[in-house]
């Protein structure tokens, strides 16, 4: 290896064009859901649901356990059928919690309403981050309530959105791009202010 190169690998082919230009669609919901607690860097979230539960989508079932942990929401309205073990993508058994679908996908009271953050303070829209749970999504799953938590002596100045996507076959940045830009420009307003 000789400086500044590395020798050797491959450089797959991309494969886009099986979904660049189609437009998201929703799945259907499936017979259960494994609702993983391992979803974030940190300390994982401790569930307040139980067996034979009855959740709605957007209810919280998991509540963080530290700054670098996030909440956990019920996908969608049904009843905990289990909180065990069960494989992760990790290669690891890993608590989870298994919600049985209705079929209703009813939203939690409160839940899944649209809010105006125009005028909010950063600390304001920091913390609808960190509540609604959101999590970057590289392997590490950091938080993206503590990246939005800088030191007080090193400020932000640069904001960055990546919307690239390196790996084959991943188009999902790409479609939101396309099909969301004004979403898209609104968030990194309201997070450069």
């Amino acid at each position: 290896m000789r400086s500044g190169k590395f020798f050797g690998g491959i450089h797959p082919r991309y494969e886009k064009e099986l979904s660049s230009g189609k437009a998201v669609e929703s799945a259907p919901l499936p017979e259960r859901l494994v609702v993983s607690l391992a979803q974030n860097l940190g300390a994982s979230p401790k569930p307040i649901v139980k067996k034979g539960d009855a959740v709605k989508r957007g209810q919280l079932i998991a509540e963080p356990q530290g700054f670098v942990s996030v909440p956990l929401h019920a996908p969608t309205s049904g009843v905990v059928q289990a909180i065990d073990v069960f494989p992760h993508p990790v290669g690891a058994d890993l608590p989870a919690i298994v919600i049985v679908p209705d079929g209703k996908d009813e939203w939690a009271s409160g839940a899944g309403e649209e809010r105006r953050v125009d005028g909010m303070d950063a600390g304001a829209i920091r913390e609808i981050v960190r509540n609604a749970g959101l999590v970057g999504m590289g392997g590490a799953a950091f938080p993206t309530h503590v990246k939005l938590s800088p030191p007080k002596d090193k400020p932000i100045d640069i904001l960055i959105l990546n919307g690239a996507e390196c790996e084959p076959y991943l188009t999902a940045d790409h479609r939101l791009m396309v099909e969301n830009p004004s979403e898209i420009l609104d968030g990194a307003a309201w997070l450069a202010g």
